[in-house]
């Protein structure tokens, strides 16, 4: 069951988000701004997710693209936008803080 929800939304261990980051992707976070006022991975770029099909001509279509949001739910629709409109290195981070214990590994 886990593993399909994770094949649903996109998540997987099988995606390095360190060497993403490294290799210059864009982390979208795609909570309301007051969530994201509360605390945030350093870097990311706020978008909330009703907003995203409105900065679409705003994000470049050749960098890798890490949504993410508090639990992985507005992150997978959000890549399900992305990749609707034809951005083709698009990952699901899931819940923010979960990304960012990934990127920032100890």
């Amino acid at each position: 069951m886990i593993n399909l929800l994770k094949k649903l939304f996109g998540i997987g261990s099988s995606v390095d988000f360190a060497t993403l980051i490294k290799d210059g992707a864009l982390i979208i976070d795609v909570r309301s701004p007051s969530e994201y006022k509360q605390d945030h991975i350093k870097g990311s770029k706020n978008i909330p997710l009703n907003e995203l099909t409105n900065h679409i001509s705003k994000i470049k279509k050749d960098t890798p693209i890490i949504t993410c949001c508090a639990s992985g739910m507005r992150s997978a629709s959000a890549k399900g936008i992305l990749k609707s409109n034809n951005f083709t290195a698009v990952y699901n981070g899931g819940g923010w803080l979960n990304l960012q214990n990934k990127i920032y590994k100890p």
